[in-house]
């Protein structure tokens, strides 16, 4: 039965029982029925963990509380017979309901100031979605003008990899962002923004001097060019006859000579549209070159570009989560790149990279939405699937500043449910590079 989180889900849910506080004990499930700001715990629905938690509910005086047997590991505490109770406190239960009240005191501080830090978190997730869908507008409208304008067109990419360069630079927690969730129609667009986002990350973990960046991004921008004058049916195919796999590849030749024309883009930019099907065992085309040979902003182009295509596929069936892709990179795939710099962009995206979906140690669902620090590279920034609480004020914790939650392993998004998928990811993707730089 669905309820409303903003009244506090007051009413039974299927499948719960109503109880008393002296029926608490550590392992018994409980969920509070009144709104979740309004009380100290991190959620409104949980497993006691321990005595102090049952003083605390206790404390609260709540008339009814409810609980779901199945997720108990022990069962309530027998409801006790009513007995009359001496309303004069002694001095000892005077001194505990002072410490209880300090303590909730201190609690429900801590949970605002938490929530406080969730709404600048999400201010800042709100601001990327603006900055990405004008960056994708823009980019759409330099895309389809390359042919007939090139040089207003080049002109056009080159402001944007400037501005998308210096928000990297700037502010890494908000700026480096790139929005997996497909918010634009424009499928070339999307995926050269998120290529370019990509690769601007990589470039910067490999310490490539700060002018060098906005070509970077340009050639991650520019490098499907070619594909525009490619029948869409052919891009789609995964079984590409001898003929519809050559006019595929000459993609990169053609794109080449369309950003040439412009007289604008400097080397790195023309290398990157060229050369990143290239593969460092020299099995890549158009030219198949190999190792050192390929130039560098066309390594790591190619790079960002395979990533993107593995977690955002043509088929979305076929899409893996970001922990999948990295694994297939490093795994299967390492002979193709540039092993030094697909080192580093794993590195950079983590263990758990933002926009997996992780059960917590607690069994709680959650999607990461920002890598770990460095020293604690298993403790990443997540979102947890918690419906009593009003998605526009999900809960966010840093896992390496919370006790005794961390995460028990990946999951892939087919395994949960629309439900969870909603909340979590409501455009069913989610920014996987936020906050990466953190891990530097």
């Amino acid at each position: 039965m669905a309820t409303d989180p903003a009244r506090g889900e007051s009413h039974i849910q299927e499948g719960e029982i109503a109880i008393l506080a002296s029926q608490l004990r550590p392992g018994v499930h409980v969920r509070l029925p009144v709104p979740w700001m309004e009380h100290q715990f991190l959620f409104s629905s949980f497993v006691i963990a321990d005595e102090e938690q049952v003083r605390l509910i206790a404390a609260m005086r709540l008339p009814e509380l409810f609980c779901d047997p199945r997720r108990c590991r022990v069962a309530p505490l027998p409801r006790q017979p009513d007995v009359a109770v001496d309303p004069t406190p002694t001095a000892d239960t005077a001194t505990e309901q002072a410490r209880l009240a300090a303590l909730t005191a201190a609690l429900l501080a801590e949970k605002q100031e938490r929530s406080r830090v969730m709404q600048r978190f999400r201010e800042g997730l709100d601001q990327a979605q603006k900055l990405y869908i004008g960056a994708a507008t823009a980019v759409s409208g330099a895309l389809r003008d390359l042919p007939a304008r090139p040089q207003a067109a080049a002109t056009e990419v080159l402001r944007i990899s400037a501005d998308a360069t210096a928000a990297l630079l700037s502010d890494t927690d908000s700026a480096i962002v790139l929005i997996a969730e497909r918010a634009h129609d424009d499928r070339l667009a999307a995926h050269s923004l998120a290529v370019m986002t990509l690769a601007l990350l990589i470039g910067k973990q490999a310490q490539l001097p700060p002018a060098a960046l906005p070509a970077i991004a340009s050639g991650a921008l520019l490098h499907d060019i070619g594909k525009m004058q490619i029948n869409p049916s052919i891009l789609r195919s995964s079984e590409r006859n001898r003929h519809e796999e050559a006019l595929y590849q000459s993609h990169c030749a053609s794109g080449h000579d369309a950003a040439r024309r412009a007289g604008t883009l400097p080397p790195p930019v023309l290398d990157a549209i060229r050369h990143h099907h290239e593969r460092c065992d020299g099995r890549g085309f158009p030219d198949r070159l190999s190792g050192s040979a390929i130039p560098l902003s066309a390594r790591i182009v190619a790079i960002a570009n395979r990533f993107d295509n593995l977690v955002n596929p043509l088929e979305p069936r076929r899409a893996l989560s970001p922990s999948e892709a990295l694994s297939v990179l490093w795994t299967r795939e390492r002979p193709a790149f540039d092993e030094q710099l697909l080192q580093l962009f794993i590195r950079a995206m983590g263990v758990y990279p933002p926009g997996s979906i992780v059960r917590l140690t607690d069994g709680r669902i959650a999607a990461v939405i920002a890598a770990a620090a460095a020293d604690k590279p298993l403790l990443p920034t997540v979102m947890v699937y918690a419906p009593e609480v009003p998605r526009q004020q999900s809960i966010i914790l840093d896992l390496a500043q919370t006790d005794h939650l961390g995460i028990e392993r990946a999951l892939r998004l087919q395994e949960r449910s629309p439900e969870e998928l909603d909340y979590l990811l409501p455009r069913r993707r989610i920014n996987w590079s936020h906050g990466a730089e953190r891990r530097c």
